[in-house]
């Protein structure tokens, strides 16, 4: 049957209906469109497709700055390693994923990466120089998303070409983007309502902090005052109003109120509530965003509840930049690429760790060298 089959394929070959070149090594494909966040032109429509509101902007509400600073935080501070797919081995890393770009630390460009993946749901890396012996990538270039315009197909399905900064980039090899994909639509996208909304708020707030207007007036229906009894007038008032609630005025004196009061413009409601909808809307718990809303909460360890965090916030961004760079066309198909959470930030206590040693010792499944490892403790004999 396989001699039939190569003989049926050295026939087709022959005859021209199917290539006989091997297939070189190329990047990325360009992905197919998942959702309408791609700033775009396109044969049936030439224009910009935008976000709503510009990730500057969103930024600068406190609640949507602490929940970038949360995620860009954390994941970029996790150290990323490769193992053999199928041993588990950890290898030797690359020089690309101990520092991806020349310029920076490896934690600045996965940081700016996730911001990218969570404010326009896609991330883009550019290949600036390739190894010369398999022709994968061996340094990258974070690019912000503001500078790259896709060219689409006619029914804009899928990317015919990317553009910097105008520039058409090639589709591989140096200068081609890698793009990285989100599990979900970027919050510039999904929330921009929410998010303008607490902008406006903000704005609304700031403006009535500069501007702030009397909500009373004492006003006099009888022959105007010298500007001397005025000011004694207005300073009783304020000291009365801190001994008692109660107060008198004559005849030709009349107190009208008008406009609101901070309060009663219920700012502070106000921007709880949409604190709280930013978290929802960003999947991050409210009490991590130091929302007062979300005060009630059951007890949880510190290890407890990073590991819910990093379950049903971190794990989707973790996953996609960890899927990408296993990609075949960055790595070798035998290896995969790997945040090394376990021993970072989902790192049990030193005394529970000791103790799952211990067990595992006891029944024999690691040797002493083995267990030394674990806590990173030089084995016996071993000088280093």
């Amino acid at each position: 049957m396989i001699w039939a089959y190569y003989t049926d394929m050295g026939i087709l070959s022959a005859l021209r209906l199917v290539k006989d070149d091997a297939d070189t090594l190329k990047n990325q494909y360009a992905p197919a469109v998942m959702a309408s966040q791609y700033n775009s032109w396109s044969d049936s429509a030439i224009g910009y497709q935008t976000n709503s509101i510009d990730l500057v902007s969103a930024l600068q509400v406190p609640t949507v700055a602490k929940c970038f600073q949360l995620l860009t935080g954390t994941i970029g501070g996790i150290p990323m390693n490769l193992y053999n797919k199928t041993t588990g081995e950890e290898l030797g890393s690359p020089i690309w994923l101990q520092q991806p770009d020349i310029r920076q630390p490896r934690s600045v460009t996965i940081a700016y990466t996730v911001q990218s993946l969570a404010a326009y749901g896609q991330a883009f890396w550019q290949v600036k120089s390739q190894y010369s012996d398999d022709g994968r990538p061996a340094r990258f270039e974070w690019v912000a998303n503001t500078r790259i315009t896709t060219k689409l197909n006619a029914r804009n399905t899928e990317v015919e070409f990317y553009t910097l900064n105008g520039e058409v980039l090639p589709n591989n090899g140096v200068g081609s983007l890698i793009t990285f994909q989100a599990l979900n639509p970027g919050v510039l996208q999904t929330g921009a309502r929410t998010i303008q909304a607490a902008l406006d708020l903000e704005r609304a707030a700031a403006i009535s902090a500069a501007t702030p207007m009397p909500t009373s007036i004492i006003k006099n229906n009888g022959a105007d005052l010298p500007e001397a009894q005025i000011q004694g007038i207005l300073a009783g008032w304020k000291a009365a109003r801190q001994s008692r609630s109660t107060a008198y005025l004559t005849s030709s004196l009349e107190l009208q109120t008008f406009g609101f009061s901070p309060k009663d413009m219920m700012y502070d409601e106000a921007k709880q509530s949409l604190s709280t909808e930013i978290c929802r809307l960003m999947n991050v718990p409210a009490y991590m965003a130091s929302s007062d809303a979300n005060k009630s909460m059951t007890y949880q360890n510190v290890l407890d509840a990073r590991k819910e965090f990093y379950a049903y916030t971190l794990a989707p961004y973790v996953c996609a930049i960890e899927d990408r760079l296993s990609m075949n066309d960055i790595t070798n198909a035998q290896n995969v690429v790997r945040f090394d959470v376990n021993e970072t930030f989902l790192r049990a206590d030193t005394m529970e760790r000791l103790l799952v040693i211990e067990k595992l010792l006891g029944l024999g499944l690691i040797s002493l060298d083995q267990a030394m490892a674990m806590e990173d403790l030089s084995p016996n004999g071993d000088a280093s």
